[in-house]
């Protein structure tokens, strides 16, 4: 399925177009993240020696476009809701 994976890092977002299994699971997804920021293919996002373990904590939020493909967006989780410590 073609779709446009959005990584945000360290205050930068970007977006990423890439084809991918339509059941692409949320570690897939990290795995790929983890790749192609090290590649330096993410405009504005290049770490080369990015650990595998960066986006163990994050999110994948995954929304349908208009166009038939998929919008990801793979993010730290927020503390919204989250219970007072």
């Amino acid at each position: 399925m073609k779709a446009t994976l959005n990584i945000t890092l360290q205050g930068v977002s970007a977006d990423y177009p890439v084809q991918l299994e339509p059941n692409v699971s949320d570690r897939d997804v990290k795995r790929i993240a983890v790749e192609v920021v090290r590649s330096g293919e993410v405009p504005g996002l290049h770490i080369g020696n990015l650990p595998e373990n960066t986006f163990d904590m994050y999110v994948v939020d995954r929304f349908n476009n208009a166009d038939g493909g998929v919008r990801l967006y793979l993010r730290p989780k927020v503390p919204f809701g989250d219970a007072a410590r």
